[in-house]
């Protein structure tokens, strides 16, 4: 009996040890103090504004489209345009003329003349649309000088720009937005809809990604800029369209909070050939791995998956999705929804239900996603507000299917009415930080990597997602 009890204390003593070693193996990340009179940004809402004056800095890829969808938005003045290339100030310009807009300030010839713009004082907001090593100074740049800042994806590539990125926008009081075009997506938009609403009972387990096949636009970015990062990085380096829709669904920050990531990658194949055969030179420490892995654990026990690859040949696919106590959302690469059977009864037509009661133990699809005609029914049921006011309007002016043109429009309508924006400078954070923490977690044998807490402790400040509404405006339950 005494050496049962030595052999017990021996292997508690190796249990604890190992729990011990398992938790130095996490690598922690610093969170600096906040300066001395910084405030958190939660919630915050700027003076509200009658028209809202922009200006826009790139207007290469992705420019010309917001400056066409800024067109059509009411309260939205476009007074300035710059990019290096003069010819592109000059399409943007008759973007502007096509839609009976005056024509904008223009700046171009020099790779700094955008400091010009920022430093107009008749411009509330500048949106940046260039490449990705340029957002984070633009954007502190802007801050520094008044100017609320929307800024394309990734806004920041790094943890000491996402620190200045928050630090800029807490001394100043002005808005740093991420423009993550995806938590607009008509399906993810729904989905959250029925999350909030309860229909999927606590989601516990969600799923995003970035899976497209680059190949034929590698030749279109500026220097060739996104392609030499691939080559250069290691980690998800494109993680926001995956993540940026579940976590507004998990509430992050606002409620819950994500801790811990853990990633991995495969060899870089793909990607590295690509680079030798159409660059001409020979590229063997090629960094990003053809497909990559992390998964987070939150606070309050919830995880999320995310993936990247740019270099397979595989379908499109974002791969959006919802594991709840109750029910199921899937976008990619099949659009479905299952949810418990009482929650959706009157959705059913009699042929429906006819067949729901069924069991087939030699049918392995028994469990399936619900019948078209029910999931249609559902959408419809749950369609979210904002898609309810805007849906016939985004699909006319375009971008994405129309997800780009309500990111715009919820951008304005937030400024003019002095209301805490969509996206908040936390969520730029949060979304962004995978860029570097995964690439720490991989490069030192997939290791646990800390998720900071980049509200500095106000995380659980707000209870639940919600999008801001002005009064008059707030959508009936």
């Amino acid at each position: 009996m005494k050496n049962f009890f030595k052999s017990v204390a021996i292997l508690i003593a190796v249990l604890f040890a190992s729990i011990s070693c398992s938790e130095d193996r996490v690598i922690r990340t610093v969170v600096p103090e906040r300066p001395a009179g910084q405030q958190d940004m939660i919630q915050y809402a700027a003076p509200a504004m009658e028209t809202v004056r922009v200006g826009f800095i790139g207007l290469g890829m992705r420019g010309p489209s917001a400056v066409w969808r800024m067109c059509h938005i009411e309260g939205a003045d476009i007074v300035a345009l710059c990019d290096v290339i003069p010819e592109n100030v000059e399409k943007c310009q008759d973007i502007l003329e096509q839609n009976g807009r005056p024509l904008a300030v223009g700046y171009y010839g020099d790779e700094e003349v955008w400091k010009q713009l920022c430093q107009r004082e008749d411009i509330d907001l500048v949106y940046i649309a260039t490449d990705w090593k340029t957002h984070a100074k633009m954007a502190g740049y802007a801050m520094e000088h008044g100017k609320h800042v929307a800024i394309e994806v990734p806004a920041a590539m790094s943890m000491d720009e996402i620190w200045y990125l928050i630090d800029t926008s807490e001394r100043t009081r002005k808005h740093c937005m991420q423009l993550e075009n995806c938590v607009y997506d008509f399906f993810e938009l729904t989905s959250l809809n029925m999350a909030q609403k309860g229909l999927f009972g606590e989601v516990l387990h969600c799923e995003g990604a970035y899976i497209h096949n680059l190949e034929e636009f590698w030749d279109e970015y500026w220097h060739d800029w996104r392609l030499l990062y691939n080559k250069d990085h290691r980690g998800d380096v494109y993680p926001t369209h995956g993540i940026g829709p579940v976590c507004q669904v998990l509430d992050i920050h606002r409620g819950d909070k994500m801790n811990v990531l853990v990633s991995m990658d495969t060899k870089a194949v793909n990607g590295k050939e690509y680079y030798e055969k159409h660059r001409g030179e020979a590229a063997p420490d090629f960094q990003n791995g053809d497909h990559t892995t992390t998964m987070i654990r939150t606070e309050k026990g919830k995880t999320i998956m995310i993936q990247h690859n740019v270099v397979t040949p595989r379908p499109y696919n974002r791969l959006y999705q919802l594991t709840g106590t109750k029910g199921f959302a899937n976008k990619y690469p099949v659009e479905g929804y299952m949810v418990d059977y009482d929650k959706v009864e009157d959705l059913y037509t009699a042929e429906d239900k006819s067949e729901s009661g069924k069991v087939d133990f030699e049918n392995l699809s028994a469990h399936n996603f619900l019948p078209e005609d029910v999931k249609a029914a559902l959408m419809e049921k749950y369609k979210h507000p904002i898609q309810k006011e805007l849906e016939t309007t985004a699909k006319k002016v375009g971008g994405h299917g129309g997800m780009d043109y309500i990111m715009d429009y919820r951008l304005i309508y937030c400024l003019r009415n002095g209301l805490p924006l969509d996206m908040d400078v936390y969520d730029l954070a949060e979304w962004c930080c995978l860029t570097e923490l995964t690439g720490i977690s991989i490069k030192n044998g997939n290791v646990p990597v800390e998720i900071p807490d980049f509200t500095r402790g106000a995380w659980n400040k707000v209870k639940g997602y919600r999008h801001a509404f002005a009064a008059g405006d707030e959508p009936a339950e």
